[in-house]
Protein backbone atom coordinates (compact mmCIF):
# COMPACT_ATOMS: atom_id res chain seq x y z
CA UNK A 1 0.00 0.00 0.00
CA UNK A 2 1.40 3.40 -0.98
CA UNK A 3 2.18 5.78 1.84
CA UNK A 4 -0.21 8.74 2.07
CA UNK A 5 1.73 11.99 2.34
CA UNK A 6 -0.39 14.77 0.80
CA UNK A 7 0.83 18.34 0.96
CA UNK A 8 -1.97 20.90 0.82
CA UNK A 9 -1.97 24.69 1.07
CA UNK A 10 -5.37 26.24 1.80
CA UNK A 11 -5.62 29.87 0.70
CA UNK A 12 -8.40 32.42 0.69
CA UNK A 13 -9.76 35.33 2.68
CA UNK A 14 -11.14 35.09 6.17
CA UNK A 15 -14.58 33.46 6.48
CA UNK A 16 -13.89 30.90 3.76
CA UNK A 17 -13.62 28.13 6.37
CA UNK A 18 -10.01 27.27 5.57
CA UNK A 19 -9.24 26.27 9.14
CA UNK A 20 -12.29 24.03 9.40
CA UNK A 21 -11.26 22.32 6.18
CA UNK A 22 -7.65 21.99 7.32
CA UNK A 23 -8.63 20.09 10.46
CA UNK A 24 -11.14 17.96 8.55
CA UNK A 25 -8.55 17.06 5.90
CA UNK A 26 -6.04 16.19 8.59
CA UNK A 27 -8.36 13.52 9.98
CA UNK A 28 -9.95 12.27 6.76
CA UNK A 29 -9.19 8.61 5.98
CA UNK A 30 -9.01 9.31 2.23
CA UNK A 31 -6.36 11.96 2.88
CA UNK A 32 -4.21 10.63 5.72
CA UNK A 33 -5.48 7.08 6.10
CA UNK A 34 -7.70 5.49 8.77
CA UNK A 35 -6.93 6.43 12.35
CA UNK A 36 -8.01 4.60 15.46
CA UNK A 37 -6.47 7.25 17.69
CA UNK A 38 -5.18 10.79 17.35
CA UNK A 39 -1.48 11.46 16.96
CA UNK A 40 0.78 14.31 15.92
CA UNK A 41 0.00 15.21 12.33
CA UNK A 42 0.91 18.78 11.44
CA UNK A 43 -1.49 21.57 10.56
CA UNK A 44 0.55 24.74 10.30
CA UNK A 45 -0.25 28.33 9.38
CA UNK A 46 1.42 31.53 8.22
CA UNK A 47 -1.26 33.30 10.22
CA UNK A 48 0.48 32.54 13.51
CA UNK A 49 1.35 35.86 15.16
CA UNK A 50 4.78 34.66 16.25
CA UNK A 51 6.76 37.86 15.60
CA UNK A 52 5.29 39.77 18.56
CA UNK A 53 4.81 39.02 22.23
CA UNK A 54 1.16 40.07 22.42
CA UNK A 55 -2.16 38.67 21.13
CA UNK A 56 -3.28 39.40 17.56
CA UNK A 57 0.18 40.67 16.72
CA UNK A 58 2.33 40.26 13.64
CA UNK A 59 3.64 37.22 11.86
CA UNK A 60 4.52 35.75 8.51
CA UNK A 61 1.60 37.44 6.71
CA UNK A 62 1.28 40.88 8.31
CA UNK A 63 4.91 41.65 9.13
CA UNK A 64 6.21 45.21 9.03
CA UNK A 65 8.90 46.30 6.52
CA UNK A 66 11.62 46.12 9.19
CA UNK A 67 10.68 42.46 9.75
CA UNK A 68 11.11 41.45 6.11
CA UNK A 69 14.37 39.54 6.69
CA UNK A 70 12.75 37.63 9.55
CA UNK A 71 9.78 36.69 7.36
CA UNK A 72 11.91 35.52 4.43
CA UNK A 73 14.15 33.48 6.71
CA UNK A 74 11.05 31.88 8.22
CA UNK A 75 9.81 30.86 4.77
CA UNK A 76 13.27 29.48 3.95
CA UNK A 77 13.20 27.49 7.18
CA UNK A 78 9.74 26.07 6.48
CA UNK A 79 10.58 24.93 2.97
CA UNK A 80 13.80 23.30 4.15
CA UNK A 81 11.83 21.43 6.81
CA UNK A 82 9.38 20.26 4.14
CA UNK A 83 12.31 18.98 2.07
CA UNK A 84 13.76 17.12 5.03
CA UNK A 85 10.34 15.69 6.05
CA UNK A 86 9.01 15.06 2.57
CA UNK A 87 7.44 11.67 3.21
CA UNK A 88 4.78 12.99 5.55
CA UNK A 89 1.56 14.93 5.24
CA UNK A 90 1.65 18.71 5.52
CA UNK A 91 -1.54 20.75 5.64
CA UNK A 92 -1.06 24.52 5.64
CA UNK A 93 -3.80 26.97 6.60
CA UNK A 94 -2.69 30.12 4.68
CA UNK A 95 0.83 30.57 3.36
CA UNK A 96 2.73 32.66 0.83
CA UNK A 97 -0.22 33.95 -1.24
CA UNK A 98 -1.74 35.43 1.91
CA UNK A 99 1.56 37.19 2.51
CA UNK A 100 1.57 38.53 -1.03
CA UNK A 101 -2.01 39.76 -0.70
CA UNK A 102 -1.47 41.52 2.62
CA UNK A 103 1.82 43.13 1.66
CA UNK A 104 0.42 44.38 -1.65
CA UNK A 105 -2.57 45.93 0.09
CA UNK A 106 -0.79 47.41 3.09
CA UNK A 107 2.68 48.26 1.80
CA UNK A 108 2.24 48.20 -1.99
CA UNK A 109 5.08 45.69 -2.25
CA UNK A 110 5.06 42.50 -4.28
CA UNK A 111 7.07 39.60 -2.89
CA UNK A 112 8.27 37.15 -5.52
CA UNK A 113 7.86 33.65 -4.09
CA UNK A 114 8.75 31.81 -7.28
CA UNK A 115 11.82 30.43 -5.49
CA UNK A 116 9.55 29.01 -2.79
CA UNK A 117 7.17 27.38 -5.25
CA UNK A 118 10.10 25.98 -7.24
CA UNK A 119 11.16 24.06 -4.13
CA UNK A 120 7.66 23.07 -3.00
CA UNK A 121 6.39 21.89 -6.37
CA UNK A 122 8.74 18.84 -6.60
CA UNK A 123 7.60 17.84 -3.11
CA UNK A 124 4.02 17.49 -4.34
CA UNK A 125 2.48 20.59 -2.79
CA UNK A 126 -0.92 21.55 -4.12
CA UNK A 127 -2.96 24.67 -3.52
CA UNK A 128 -6.67 24.83 -2.71
CA UNK A 129 -8.26 28.24 -3.19
CA UNK A 130 -11.26 28.58 -0.88
CA UNK A 131 -13.77 31.10 -2.16
CA UNK A 132 -17.38 32.19 -1.70
CA UNK A 133 -19.88 34.50 -3.32
CA UNK A 134 -19.96 38.09 -1.99
CA UNK A 135 -23.47 37.71 -0.64
CA UNK A 136 -22.56 34.60 1.36
CA UNK A 137 -20.01 36.35 3.60
CA UNK A 138 -22.71 37.66 5.96
CA UNK A 139 -23.99 34.21 6.92
CA UNK A 140 -20.42 32.95 7.34
CA UNK A 141 -19.71 35.88 9.66
CA UNK A 142 -22.65 34.96 11.90
CA UNK A 143 -21.30 31.44 12.27
CA UNK A 144 -17.79 32.64 13.04
CA UNK A 145 -18.94 35.12 15.69
CA UNK A 146 -20.17 32.17 17.76
CA UNK A 147 -16.59 31.09 18.41
CA UNK A 148 -14.32 34.05 17.59
CA UNK A 149 -12.10 35.55 20.24
CA UNK A 150 -11.55 38.64 18.08
CA UNK A 151 -14.91 39.43 16.42
CA UNK A 152 -13.89 42.91 15.26
CA UNK A 153 -11.76 41.39 12.50
CA UNK A 154 -14.94 40.30 10.71
CA UNK A 155 -16.68 43.69 10.61
CA UNK A 156 -15.62 44.76 7.11
CA UNK A 157 -17.23 42.22 4.79
CA UNK A 158 -16.61 44.37 1.71
CA UNK A 159 -12.92 44.20 2.58
CA UNK A 160 -13.05 40.43 2.24
CA UNK A 161 -14.69 40.73 -1.17
CA UNK A 162 -11.88 43.05 -2.29
CA UNK A 163 -9.25 40.70 -0.87
CA UNK A 164 -10.80 37.77 -2.68
CA UNK A 165 -10.52 39.54 -6.04
CA UNK A 166 -6.83 40.16 -5.41
CA UNK A 167 -6.32 36.60 -4.24
CA UNK A 168 -7.87 35.34 -7.48
CA UNK A 169 -5.14 37.14 -9.41
CA UNK A 170 -2.43 35.65 -7.19
CA UNK A 171 -3.88 32.15 -7.55
CA UNK A 172 -3.94 32.57 -11.34
CA UNK A 173 -0.21 33.32 -11.26
CA UNK A 174 0.91 30.44 -9.04
CA UNK A 175 2.87 27.56 -10.53
CA UNK A 176 1.47 25.06 -8.04
CA UNK A 177 -1.37 22.73 -9.08
CA UNK A 178 -4.56 24.48 -7.99
CA UNK A 179 -8.17 23.63 -7.18
CA UNK A 180 -10.83 26.28 -6.52
CA UNK A 181 -13.45 25.26 -3.96
CA UNK A 182 -16.62 27.34 -3.55
CA UNK A 183 -17.75 27.21 0.08
CA UNK A 184 -20.73 29.55 -0.32
CA UNK A 185 -23.04 26.84 1.02
CA UNK A 186 -20.89 26.47 4.18
CA UNK A 187 -20.78 22.71 3.61
CA UNK A 188 -17.30 21.82 4.84
CA UNK A 189 -17.68 18.02 4.56
CA UNK A 190 -18.73 18.28 0.91
CA UNK A 191 -15.81 20.62 0.16
CA UNK A 192 -13.39 18.19 1.78
CA UNK A 193 -14.72 15.37 -0.39
CA UNK A 194 -14.16 17.49 -3.50
CA UNK A 195 -10.58 18.09 -2.40
CA UNK A 196 -10.07 14.37 -1.77
CA UNK A 197 -11.47 13.55 -5.22
CA UNK A 198 -9.07 16.01 -6.82
CA UNK A 199 -6.06 14.70 -4.93
CA UNK A 200 -6.88 11.12 -5.89
CA UNK A 201 -7.40 12.05 -9.54
CA UNK A 202 -4.16 14.03 -9.82
CA UNK A 203 -1.83 11.81 -7.80
CA UNK A 204 -1.63 14.25 -4.94
CA UNK A 205 -1.86 11.72 -2.12
CA UNK A 206 1.50 10.00 -2.60
CA UNK A 207 4.88 10.88 -4.01
CA UNK A 208 7.56 8.99 -5.88
CA UNK A 209 10.78 8.15 -4.12
CA UNK A 210 13.25 11.02 -4.45
CA UNK A 211 16.91 11.30 -3.68
CA UNK A 212 17.63 13.21 -0.51
CA UNK A 213 18.39 16.86 -1.16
Amino acid sequence: MAKLCPKIILEGTRLTFKTEMAFALNEHPRIVGPRKYRYHSPVISAEWCAFTNFPWGRGLINFEPQEEALAIETYQTWVRLFELQRYYSWIIDRFHLSTQMYQLQRHDKHYDFSWLEDRMRPLGFRLVFCTRTPESFAAARLERLKVSGNPAQYDDLQGFVTEQKLMQQLVAATTLPTLTVDISDNDVPAAVERIADWLEATGGLTMASMARM
